[in-house]
This record gives C-alpha cells, structure tokens and sequence, in this order.
C-alpha cells in the first residue's frame, strides 16, 4: 500500500523539513506489520512528493494474530486484502514515520508547523466500506477536494461490478500536521476495521488527533463509533466528551423576570429517526423502503440527502373505513401516492 504527500509551491522542499526525511536518502522503520520506506518521488522548486511504501509481513499477521481470524472461509488468514488496502496498518505506519511532524515540531522551520500549505496526499489503494459517498461525507466537510477512482471487482468478470477499493487524491491548504492527523484518523474509518485489540487509550488519541475539527465535524458519531470499533462504552464516552467541546461557553446573565423557562424535552422517537438517518448515510445505498412510515419523518430526512434516490414509505390509513395501506413514493424529489 502507498500513501504519497506533495507540496506545490515555491520552496517546495520545505516539506522534507517538516517531515524530518533528507530527499537523497531511502529511509524505513520497522514495523510489528513489516517494514515502511520513505522516499521521495520529486524534489524541485515548486514541486515535492514523499512516498510512504508498506511492505507487510504476510505470514507475520497470521503467527502475530493480525490478520483476519478466519471465520469467513478456511483461508481467510492467508488469504486477504490486509497486506494491500491502507487501513489501520498505514495509521500505525504514519505514526511511527511522521510522528513528529503529526506532532508539529520542526526545530529547523518552526514558522511553517501551523502555516496552511497546498497538500495533496494520495492513497493508493483504501478499502472504503460505505462507498464514494461515505468517503466524501468524511472528507468534504474539511474542505477537501476528493477525488475518488473506483476500482472493478475482477476485469474477467465485469458483470460482478464495481468493489470497495478505490484510489483517492485529497487536496486541501493546511497545516502538515493537520493532513497527517486526519488521514491518521480516519483511514481506519473509511475500512471500519482495525488489526489490533481496542482499550481506552485509543479513545484518547482519538480525542488528541481529532482536536480542533472532529468536534465540529457532521459525521463525528460516525468517525467514532468505527473508529472504536463500536465499542460503545468508548464510544458513548468520546461522543460525550465531543458534544461537551462543542457547545460554546456563554456568560451567565441575570434574567430579566423571574418567568420560569420551559426547556423542550428532546424525544427519543426523534432520537431513533435521527440514528436511523446517520446509519444509513455511512451505508452505500440508493433506495430506501421505510415499512411504517407514520407521519413520514423518517422520510422527511431522507429527502434531505441526495445521495437517496428511491424513497418509498407504506402505512396504514386509519382514517379510511377499510383501513387501506397508503403508499408514499419519493422519486427525484417527486411524491406520489397509492392505495
């Protein structure tokens, strides 16, 4: 697996500065998955690209217990897209590369830790569990471009169509360490996957790498519950410690009267709705058939999103003497209805 970061300006080399990598040398740390190579693509002027190259141990994963425990089919172990895909293997290879420069430190440049900078990093290839369109509800919110190169499940048989698998090229003007941290994050994400047990302390990095834009991102629960592999008890921790970040700090005033305020109680019908609504904006879907729609709230928030194409919801109609099923037909934004 491949992961490539390029800098496109005037003193492009700075970015080796920030990486703490020289451009003349091929370097590599080890990893309990393998080894990792960096090395530079191109180095001038107004262009430079580092590559970081995962070379994984194979028959490591399956004596090391990494690999996948082979409940699917006999050979899973052995065979598996683990050695190919950048997942939580690429995070820890991040880490363990670029950790200081994720860290923001530069003894050499300091001036240019927070500067914006025009990146682009290219993952070549992610297991994107959930479609373009996840892949881009976790990336555009930051302000990336995405572009997104699906990839054919088997060129002999093309009837099986498109797979999971896609080659991604990110651009955005940031801060290096801003880059690394979110590409640290949500790689693992985007497989919904993770080679390694999860304790508490994952909760915490999540919570440090995600400083300063998780908070504020609207897939936050999402990023967390797959980033915590659903464990909920860390899960229910880090989205409350998130939502409590969130919410600004208002100065208390004195009430002009002493006219109790009533606050309006949340609904966990309106709560479900809303789950719902989350779950299936992570799935790679384009109909959605809503069996008991009620009033249509459900439907109401589907319509929101463009990713739902068909949208079809059937109640019963009490106020018909025969209790007639009704059916209610969204389809590009067109309602119909049938008894």
């Amino acid at each position: 697996m491949l992961l490539t970061i390029t800098l496109n300006r005037k003193s492009a080399e700075d970015l080796s500065y920030l990486l703490h990598k020289h451009p003349a040398k091929i370097q590599q740390v080890e990893l309990s998955s393998g080894l990792a190579y960096i090395f530079y693509l191109e180095v001038s002027e107004d262009k430079c690209t580092c590559a970081l190259l995962l070379d994984i141990d194979t028959v490591g994963l399956v004596r090391n217990n990494k690999g996948p425990s082979g409940e699917g089919f006999m050979l899973e172990q052995y065979v598996n897209d683990r050695p190919y895909v950048a997942s939580s293997f690429m995070s820890a290879a991040i880490a363990k590369a670029f950790g200081t420069a994720m860290n923001g430190r530069c003894n050499d440049k300091p001036e240019l830790v927070d500067t914006p900078l025009p990146l682009e990093a290219k993952i070549a290839v992610a297991a994107v569990n959930g479609g373009e369109t996840l892949l881009r509800n976790l990336f555009e919110p930051l302000c990336y471009e995405v572009i997104a190169e699906s990839h054919i499940l088997d060129a002999k048989f093309v009837e099986w169509g498109q797979s999971r698998y896609f080659t991604v090229t990110l651009r955005n003007t940031i801060p290096l360490k801003t880059l690394l941290s979110q590409l640290y994050i949500l790689i693992p994400v985007l497989d919904n996957d993770k080679h390694y047990f999860v304790e508490k302390h994952e909760m915490e990095k999540l919570l440090e790498k995600g400083t300063g834009w998780l908070e504020s991102h609207p897939f936050k629960e999402l990023i967390t519950k797959r980033y915590l592999k659903h464990l909920h008890e860390w899960t229910n921790e880090a989205v409350k410690i998130l939502l409590k970040e969130e919410e600004p700090e208002v100065e208390l005033e004195e009430p002009e009267s002493l006219t109790p305020v009533v606050e309006k109680k949340v609904r966990l019908h309106d709560i479900r709705h809303q789950t719902v609504f989350q779950e299936l904006l992570g799935l790679d879907i384009k109909t959605v058939v809503d069996m008991g729609c009620g009033e249509g709230k459900l439907l109401r928030l589907l319509l929101s999103e463009r990713k739902f194409e068909r949208i079809l919801g059937m109640d019963i109609s009490w106020k018909s003497p025969k209790n007639v099923f009704i059916l209610s037909g969204y389809l590009n934004g067109t309602k119909t209805e049938y008894s």
